[in-house]
């Protein structure tokens, strides 16, 4: 993705141990040329920087977020 492409998908996980199945959201983000973002932002341990980060993500037209958090009771 470049730099002037702005993503219009969150793919947000609790932990790097996520990445194993979110790996195959964004191949498949990917393949269909939807610019996106992977990142890493644990909403149990860092919750006022996930929030920041959706909030600064909404903010410059992201419009999807998919969330995932392996083993945990809740999503993000």
């Amino acid at each position: 993705m470049s730099e002037e492409t702005k993503p219009l998908v969150g793919v947000i996980m609790g932990s790097h141990s996520d990445w194993s199945v979110m790996e195959n959201c964004a191949k498949q983000l990917k393949d269909l040329g939807v610019p996106y973002e992977a990142k890493v932002i644990s909403a149990h341990r860092t919750p006022e920087l996930l929030h920041q980060w959706v909030t600064v993500s909404t903010g410059n037209g992201m419009e999807v977020i998919i969330a995932a958090a392996g083993g945990a009771a809740h999503l993000a």
